[in-house]
């Protein structure tokens, strides 16, 4: 049953995080599909390759594009495959800095996470031997699933929550219809943290060491690898010159692995 109680208008008083939170599972776990608030505007988030397929129907997102897999820093370490320099970088913008960071590198093909998943949902979320997830940007139902995943071992996948190349949306009632018709159940949390950006996460591939989207805190990222790590990142254009942010949109034109 399709689930929109924060679409009947706001409730007074605090809001039931943790009702929301079982609410969130049981949809997601039961195969529906949700959006959820997260710190750089609101989700999209699936588990079962079914569900998967509804979200990238919605968004009319084309096959090059990829999900991102829900993981919290605990499975995160254990999944992705960074040597030390690599792994000091991604700590020191996600622990010691505490900025958001989508992290793209290698990963362990023998984890109990990735053998978990369906051959579609490893289509859609991997690629060249990589797999990206967000680290920092999720706010506290990306960390419940992060939890739960890892605790139970449960696959989830997130995207923005809008049309393909329309843009980070921070309310909910900014979200196109369409996509609001393709969800199971609405979490309307109200305008996001992260909204004065306008952008999703910024994403390096750890593989490649490549700035894959201006994104977030590019500005504060970029100055934390100047000075700590002597690596200087390419300048952002800004959105008027690249609105999407993507450096390499359609790299993975083709790419079926």
């Amino acid at each position: 049953m399709t689930q929109h109680p924060a679409l009947d208008g706001p409730v007074p008083g605090r809001p039931d995080t943790e009702g929301d939170t079982r609410r969130l599972i049981d949809v997601l776990v039961d195969g529906g599909v949700a959006i959820i608030p997260a710190n750089l505007g609101y989700a999209m988030v699936a588990s079962t390759p079914d569900a998967n397929r509804r979200i990238i129907a919605a968004k009319r997102r084309e096959g090059h594009k990829r999900q991102g897999i829900v993981m919290d820093a605990i499975t995160e370490r254990e999944v992705h495959i960074l040597d030390q320099r690599k792994r000091d970088i991604v700590d020191c913008i996600t622990i010691d800095y505490d900025l958001p960071l989508g992290v793209i590198a290698k990963y362990r093909k023998d984890h109990p996470l990735i053998q978990s998943l369906d051959p579609f949902l490893l289509k859609i979320g991997a690629a060249r031997g990589t797999i990206g997830t967000a680290l920092n940007d999720g706010g506290t139902f990306h960390e419940a699933l992060g939890r739960y995943s890892r605790e139970y071992l449960w696959p989830f996948f997130g995207s923005s929550a809008n049309l393909t190349g329309s843009g980070a949306k921070h309310r909910v009632e900014d979200i196109e219809r369409e996509i609001i018709a393709a969800a199971d159940l609405v979490l309307d949390y109200g305008l996001t943290r992260y909204h004065a950006y306008v952008t999703a996460s910024t994403q390096i591939n750890f593989e490649t060491m490549e700035v894959m989207r201006f994104g977030a805190y590019y500005d504060l990222i970029s100055d934390i690898l100047k000075r700590r790590f002597n690596w200087e990142l390419p300048p952002d254009p800004g959105r008027s010159a690249n609105p999407s942010g993507h450096l390499q949109e359609f790299a993975l034109v083709g790419v079926e692995d």
